[in-house]
């Protein structure tokens, strides 16, 4: 069986991706993160509110408290976006489009730049959300299909594939 996917990486595939990488292979350390965020958000509130008897004050030190824990709020809420737009200026040029030909013994890979082939047992996990498939490689390495072009057959009939070729159960994100 052969099954062939175009993904385009745009902004939403690689947050959808970084989405994916941080669910799965950075859950413990991006839940750590998540944990001393807020508890930083929680004592700059704390420490600049008035409490008891305190007299609340507008001073320079209050006004950069709260902008430190805006800055850290707006993170850890918009993560996914953040990291992807990191990604994408990263990316190589040529790399924005990808042809996939999936097989049985590996797939194969072409962009503008060149063309790979990849073997399924490099692939540490498989995760999958509403609108793609997101093979991850390390906590920093990952490729993403779009569900949407996926030709050969279905795309239970690909998630069927692809669980079969790795060995690897799909996690959803």
């Amino acid at each position: 069986m052969e099954f062939k996917c175009e993904t385009a990486y745009n902004q939403e595939a690689i947050s959808a991706m970084a989405k994916a990488i941080r669910k799965t292979a950075r859950r413990k350390r991006s839940k750590r993160s998540h944990i001393f965020g807020v508890i930083v958000i929680i004592l700059a509130l704390l420490l600049t509110l008035p409490i008891g008897d305190k007299e609340f004050v507008l001073d320079f030190r209050t006004i950069i408290t709260w902008i430190a824990a805006a800055i850290i709020l707006f993170t850890l809420i918009f993560e996914d976006k953040i990291n992807g737009y990191v990604a994408r200026k990263r990316m190589l040029p040529g790399l924005e489009k990808a042809i996939v030909t999936f097989k049985e013994d590996g797939y194969h890979s072409e962009t503008e730049i060149g063309s790979s082939d990849f073997k399924y047992n490099n692939i540490a996990l498989l995760a999958e959300t509403t609108e793609y498939f997101v093979f991850i490689f390390s906590q920093s390495h990952a490729q993403i299909y779009s569900k949407k072009s996926i030709t050969g057959g279905t795309v239970e009939e690909f998630r069927a594939f692809i669980t079969n070729a790795t060995g690897k159960e799909i996690q959803k994100v």
